[in-house]
């Protein structure tokens, strides 16, 4: 049962209208093990407010007699998030989440309710203690087919709220945990929301790491006007929505534009609602949107691909004859700036020769460990070189940059944990994520 504390500490007359942009950001700061300091600063408006929040310390949720119907063989060689079975209650998307599960405390039988064997780890069965992930040992007792029972200890991850109430209280308000995507709680148009608090499963303590103070409301759009990106570099596109000539849209990239992993793909890929806001700035535009994506894989994969298969790029992406490109690859971002060089010139050779133009789009930020960052705050500068490279490609070539890298760097001032957007708790971004995708596009094109 979630727990609310007050802390009354003064009274200030609030008006239903905050102007947050204009307010100061309250200063944050660890004080306890799962205490915190805030304190916001007064103004001519309103007196200074301060005290001590308590913070809920994750809890640990029980399951008993978890059924599955069979484990398959424990993969000791595949990659850590895949080497069996997935705990029903660490399900992120078609993997689990890590640092959730209580090694400890895992007991698989071959019956429930405490009944049947109780087999031995390392002798009939092995998981990893990250992810979670469940398998059979070759040899033990568990046999091909036979259904067994698992019971375990888990935490959940949350996105914890503290807000300044219209009567002047500091209230603090814990989120709903959760295996994938944790959202912070909603605050009400009279409330101020002055910061998010992160939360990832079994933590034992507070640190900076999980202050997230609201910092901006949203991301600072530019303020430019023009020439726009799209007048520069994609003039021939431009001049096809504002005219109503056919514009043909190729969305290239991976599973991130693939986008089999959503719900509804047809409403929520980047491209249908970046193809959506389109069409509203220019209702006169005739849009075929066309996707061609692979999941898994990168521009180098579609290169390597041999005539008449699946996914050859000369067949899927230059026969497609499409008069602008947006390429989608997060999974390029192990090339450096010098074989962005040479690889991204080798396709705009080829895109040039069918007249078509391009938007390359920077990948979203995936989860930390993979970027080499030990944290999601204060992480406005991208430190992949693949990044680098394409903004430095980008620059010298007359092809446009939709920079949602740049967007998804910020997002920790808005009180945001990146790596909570991702519904596999790696990289696959949900919704909202992609949502800052279309975001980026639409800044590269005019009002009308």
């Amino acid at each position: 049962m979630l727990r609310t504390h007050l802390l009354a500490l003064s009274v200030i007359a609030l008006t239903n209208s905050i102007a947050l942009a204009a307010e100061p950001a309250a200063q944050v700061t660890v004080s306890g093990n799962w205490t915190v300091q805030v304190t916001l600063a007064g103004d001519g408006n309103a007196p200074g407010v301060s005290g001590v929040i308590a913070v809920d310390p994750p809890e640990l949720f029980t399951v008993t007699a978890e059924r599955h119907p069979s484990l398959p063989v424990y993969n000791e060689a595949g990659p850590q998030y895949l080497r069996g079975a997935r705990p029903a209650a660490l399900i992120a998307e078609s993997l689990t989440a890590p640092d959730l599960l209580e090694p400890s405390s895992m007991v698989v039988r071959s019956g429930p309710n405490d009944t049947g064997e109780t087999y031995v780890r390392g002798r009939d069965y092995e998981f990893e203690n990250r992810w979670g992930g469940i398998g059979r040992l070759d040899g033990g007792r568990i046999a091909e087919g036979s259904p067994v029972f698992l019971t375990y200890l888990h935490a959940l991850s949350r996105i914890d709220t503290i807000v300044l109430t219209p009567t002047g209280e500091l209230e603090y308000r814990p989120g709903k945990p959760a295996a994938e995507a944790p959202t912070a709680p909603r605050v009400a148009d009279t409330e101020r929301r002055l910061a998010n608090l992160w939360i990832p499963g079994q933590i034992t303590q507070l640190t900076k790491k999980n202050l997230f103070p609201i910092l901006e409301t949203a991301y600072p759009e530019s303020t430019a006007t023009s020439p726009s990106q799209a007048e520069q570099k994609i003039p021939q596109a431009l001049a096809k929505l504002r005219s109503g000539e056919p514009l043909r849209i190729l969305a290239w990239g991976d599973s991130v534009t693939e986008g089999a992993y959503l719900a509804n793909p047809e409403r929520d890929r980047w491209q249908q609602q970046f193809v959506t806001r389109l069409r509203q700035r220019f209702p006169q535009a005739q849009i075929e949107l066309v996707t061609e994506a692979w999941g898994g894989r990168s521009t180098g994969s579609y290169l390597g691909v041999p005539p008449g298969e699946p996914h050859n790029y000369q067949e899927t992406v230059l026969a497609a004859k499409p008069d602008l490109i947006i390429s989608e690859f997060v999974n390029d971002a192990g090339l450096n700036p010098e074989q962005v060089e040479q690889r991204y010139g080798k396709l705009w050779t080829d895109f040039q020769a069918i007249g078509a133009e391009w938007i390359i789009l920077t990948p979203h930020y995936v989860r930390p460990d993979w970027m080499g960052l030990d944290r999601q705050n204060d992480v406005d500068e991208d430190p992949r070189p693949y990044v680098k490279g394409l903004r430095e490609f980008a620059a010298k070539q007359p092809v446009a940059l939709a920079d949602a890298s740049l967007r998804y760097g910020r997002l920790w001032r808005q009180g945001i944990p990146y790596n909570s957007l991702m519904v596999n708790c790696i990289n696959h971004p949900g919704p909202k994520g992609l949502s800052i995708f279309a975001d980026a596009l639409m800044q590269l094109f005019p009002q009308k």
